[in-house]
């Protein structure tokens, strides 16, 4: 398949459009799905060519998950993706969180602290800037929902107390749970996270929502307040 420039060249059953028609689209391999997104490749490459070339970029094993943390300056990188192709390389990949997201939701119970982390981990541990997230729990700590509270700067952002639990008071959230990133890859607590976990503490004891755990990621790798006994 390397010696052939353009898809329409090939047999009309290896072809991921009629394959797909054919035979459904779990026939498809790993390439042959991200060569139908990309639609197109380059003079030279097919599409199914450029799309295997994406898939061993990262010189991982896992197929399509090896795109699911490429950055958009690593994907324009690649020699035959621009801008369009990488946008759409990105917003396939967060579709494929999203659902993954979505369907864990349904039976989620955060009643261990490494559920939570291993839960959010991929999640918070790539950002280059701070994010604060906040999730809600009901009574028996199950999922209610999450919500980026705010997004800082690559060592510093801000969140106040008021902001978290005016949503907790509207979604009826028993328990409430923080949890920032540091993009040095190091979770270790600064002395201005512990302040601000102690004021989140008090204002969730005057509330009667109480704050069950605030969780630092490092790069794969995080802090619980509650594990360490800080809170």
């Amino acid at each position: 398949m390397n010696d052939i420039k353009f898809i329409k060249e090939l047999p009309a059953s290896d072809r991921p459009y009629e394959k797909c028609l054919m035979y459904g689209p779990q026939s498809l391999s790993d390439a042959e799905l991200l060569a139908v997104i990309l639609r197109s490749g380059i003079k030279g490459k097919n599409a199914i060519n450029l799309a295997q070339t994406i898939l061993n970029i990262s010189g991982s094993k896992d197929g399509l998950l090896s795109i699911m943390n490429l950055s958009y300056e690593e994907l324009l990188k690649i020699d035959g993706v621009g801008k369009v192709k990488a946008i759409q390389i990105l917003c396939i990949a967060q579709l494929s969180k999203r659902i993954s997201k979505t369907k864990a939701k349904e039976k989620l119970c955060f009643s261990e602290v490494d559920t939570i982390a291993d839960y959010y981990m991929e999640e918070m541990r790539h950002s280059n800037v701070e994010i604060f997230k906040a999730v809600f729990l009901d009574v028996k700590c199950n999922l209610i929902k999450d919500s980026i509270i705010s997004i800082g700067t690559n060592n510093h952002t801000i969140a106040v107390p008021k902001d978290v639990f005016s949503v907790a008071l509207k979604c009826n959230a028993h328990f409430v749970i923080i949890m920032h990133n540091h993009p040095t890859g190091d979770p270790t607590p600064s002395g201005d996270d512990v302040a601000i976990t102690e004021r989140f503490a008090k204002a969730g004891r005057i509330l009667g929502i109480e704050l069950l755990d605030h969780i630092i990621y490092g790069d794969n790798v995080f802090t619980s307040f509650k594990k360490d006994k800080l809170l």
